[in-house]
């Protein structure tokens, strides 16, 4: 019987963008089709779409007032992401969330989940807290709070958080997504040389997946 192939897939994302949400599930039809044809390992790279947030946030009306305009404008794009989003069986509650979060903490929530083997968990918690809970994914007590349910421990985190050295690497990671040439996301990056932007329909991403695994790019 012929090994089956294997492929890893980092996805470049920011917990506020919902078009990674979307991607997300996108990405787990995808996986679904694929199994016991290839073996997929899902790792999360850090990218953040304001990275000039202040570490408090901003008051979401606000930060969209000034990105787009007005806020009918924004609630126009909201209720269209919404709409998308519900197709993937998401319902976002933009309508009440009240900040817009510096997501740099959360990142290195990620990060460390990740090296404790609880990555996926954290990330889908992520997601699901500031999308559909409108929590503050900014507040520390609430990213604690997502921590200790995937079994990580406080000290751990706080600990992360005061590593300046572990900062600078998670930092120095994110500069090398953007030194790629990635400016926006989600970006799939497949088997380490394939990439494929946006939330691209399941049968997109089977159809590099698969592409990458005959290739024997692993």
């Amino acid at each position: 019987m012929a090994e089956r192939a294997s492929v890893t897939i980092d996805v470049v994302s920011d917990v506020i963008c919902p078009w990674c949400f979307i991607g997300k599930r996108r990405l787990e039809k995808a996986l679904a089709q694929l199994a016991g044809e290839v073996d997929v390992e899902v790792g999360w790279l850090p990218f953040q779409l304001n990275p000039d947030m202040p570490v408090a946030g901003v008051a979401r009306a606000e930060y969209r007032k000034a990105k787009f305009g007005s806020i009918e404008k924004s609630r126009a794009l909201d209720a269209r992401v919404a709409a998308e989003a519900a197709g993937e069986g998401l319902a976002f509650a933009f309508e009440r969330m009240e900040r817009t979060p510096n997501t740099f903490a959360a990142h290195q929530l990620i990060d460390l989940a990740q090296q404790e083997g609880a990555g996926a968990g954290v990330v889908e918690a992520l997601f699901s807290a500031y999308f559909l809970e409108a929590r503050d994914i900014g507040d520390r007590e609430v990213l604690l709070g997502i921590g200790k349910a995937a079994g990580i421990e406080r000290r751990l985190v706080e600990a992360r958080w005061a590593d300046k050295a572990e900062a600078q690497r998670l930092a120095r990671e994110e500069r090398s997504m953007r030194d790629l040439g990635i400016s926006g996301v989600p970006t799939f990056i497949i088997a380490d040389r394939y990439g494929v932007s946006g939330a691209q329909p399941p049968e997109v991403l089977v159809e590099a997946i698969r592409e990458a695994a005959e290739k024997g790019e692993v």
